[in-house]
Order: C-alpha cells, then sequence, then structure tokens
C-alpha cells in the first residue's frame, strides 16, 4: 500500500489481510471520536485501498470497546464545537472530509466496504458506518443518532443512507426520538445485517471480510456500482453541501450551543426555538 505518515499511524491503523484492507480507527481512549486529523486519514486511506488492485475488500472498525463515539466535540477546542471544515479546507474544499465520506465510500470506491460496528456507534460515528455497504455488529453495539441531541440535523450523508437502509418513517423516529438501541434492534431496524455474539465478533468480520473477497473482484465491482447508481439522489454532491450546510447552522443557533454546553455537563438542555 502506499505511505502512510506517523501521524496518519497515530489514529489510523491499516493492515493488509490478503485481499482484504483492514482500517482501525485508533483514538480509544476518546471512544474513537472523529478530528480532522482521523476524518482525512481515512479518506487517504479508503482512496488508497480503492486504487490497489490487491485490494479487494475494505473493513473498517474501531480499537478498544467503541466504533466511533462521533465528532469530538472536546479535542483541542477547548470546549467548542469542531466545525467539520477548517478554515484552510473550507477555502479549498467546501465539502471537507465530513462530506467526503459517503462519496468516497459508496461513490469512488467500487469495491465493497465492511463497518464492523465493534462498540458505540454515535452521531458522525453512525454516519460513518453507514457509509458502508455492509454493517457486521457486535453484540455490544450500541447506536444512537445523536444530531439532534447537538440541535441539530445530520451531516456524512446520514440523511441519504439511513432512510435508504430503513425506510422514511424509521428513519425520522430513530433520528428525532433520540434513544440509544441495541445491535439486536439496530438489525430488526435495518442499520444492520448481522449481529454477532461479542467473544467472536473479530473473527466473524474477518472472515466475513474474507469470504466477500473470494468473489471475483470484477463482478463485485460492477454488483456495487450499479446498486450505489441505481439509489443515488439526483444530484449527490449538492445534496452533501445542503446536508452540512444545514447541520452547520444548526449548530450556529442558541439551541445548538445550548445543546452542546448540555451535552458537556450532562444536564438537559432548555430549547427557546431560536
Amino acid at each position: 500500500m502506499g505511505s502512510t505518515s506517523s501521524a496518519d499511524v497515530t489514529v489510523l491503523q491499516a493492515e493488509n489481510r490478503g485481499h482484504v484492507r483492514v482500517l482501525r480507527l485508533n483514538r480509544p481512549e476518546r471512544k474513537n471520536a472523529l478530528t480532522s486529523q482521523l476524518g482525512w486519514s481515512i479518506i487517504k486511506a479508503v482512496r488508497e485501498a480503492a486504487a490497489d488492485d490487491a485490494v479487494r475488500v475494505v473493513g473498517l472498525t474501531g480499537q478498544g470497546d467503541a466504533f466511533c463515539s462521533g465528532v469530538d466535540l472536546r479535542g483541542d477546542s477547548g470546549g467548542k464545537v469542531p466545525m467539520p471544515l477548517s478554515p484552510q479546507e473550507a477555502a479549498v474544499d467546501d465539502l471537507g472530509w465530513i462530506q467526503r465520506l459517503p462519496l468516497l465510500m459508496r461513490v469512488v470506491c467500487e469495491k465493497p466496504v465492511v463497518a464492523g460496528v465493534n462498540g458505540v456507534a454515535v452521531g458522525a460515528g453512525l454516519s460513518l458506518a453507514m457509509c458502508a455497504d455492509v454493517r457486521v455488529a457486535s453484540e455490544a453495539a450500541r447506536f444512537h443518532p445523536g444530531y439532534t441531541r447537538a440541535g441539530t440535523s445530520p451531516d456524512g450523508g446520514l440523511s441519504w443512507t439511513l432512510p435508504q437502509a430503513v425506510g422514511h418513517e424509521r428513519a425520522m423516529r430513530f433520528l428525532l426520538e433520540q434513544r440509544m438501541i441495541s445491535a439486536a434492534e439496530a438489525a430488526e431496524l435495518g442499520l444492520v445485517g448481522e449481529v454477532v455474539d461479542a467473544e467472536g465478533f473479530e473473527a466473524r468480520f474477518l472472515d466475513y471480510c474474507a469470504a466477500l473477497a473470494e468473489v471475483a473482484p470484477i463482478a463485485a465491482r460492477q454488483t456495487k456500482r450499479m446498486l450505489v447508481r441505481s439509489s443515488l439522489p439526483a444530484d449527490l454532491e449538492a445534496h452533501l453541501r445542503d446536508e452540512l450546510r444545514n447541520a452547520r447552522r444548526g449548530l450556529a443557533t442558541e439551541d445548538g450551543k445550548e445543546a452542546v454546553a448540555a451535552i458537556l455537563e450532562k444536564r438537559k438542555p432548555e430549547f427557546r426555538g431560536c
């Protein structure tokens, strides 16, 4: 595979297992919360896997007891919400890493992407899991939409991938009810396709990726290309721009600021509709 900087190795680990490229989010001390560094590292690693003919399947999972707890609300931001775009990123790429993930994982990468949801998947972490083509979950996994709790609407392509997977009403209920659901309920809803006992999860995740890698590579790529094409919005990039614009608008409101403050202070928010 291509060269990877030491900074990338710190937050994202990559290994080849036969024809499978396994990527592991590696911030276990923060429940693998997403930062700009980690987000762009995922983009780089998936892009490299997509361009490597020796790779037939991409597997994505988390180190430790979490898959991904969403965007890091603390990080280096002093308790303020880090925006998905830095000023430099916004100047050259108005989608940024958060909206590049669904484009890259679903459209650019024509190889099957399997998310191994080993633990909690919240907010942008849920969006990341839903960008994958297939999801295998540990029975220890838990799922929470996150966004309305932070006073805003989804990003990371979730407004496209979620209703596609579960339907309109189930997507609305899940996003607005703000419940943490179990892996079993996630399977009933259609968020994941398979739930595995916690002890056997790692082996099943890797075995499933390896099984997909045995499919004829051209057949797998053509199948994904046609399935994705059949469900694409008329203008996916425009949809993703609107999604990001709305998410950022929500975070900038007084209710959005109150919601994030309440999360950090572990209290119930008081919304005023402004």
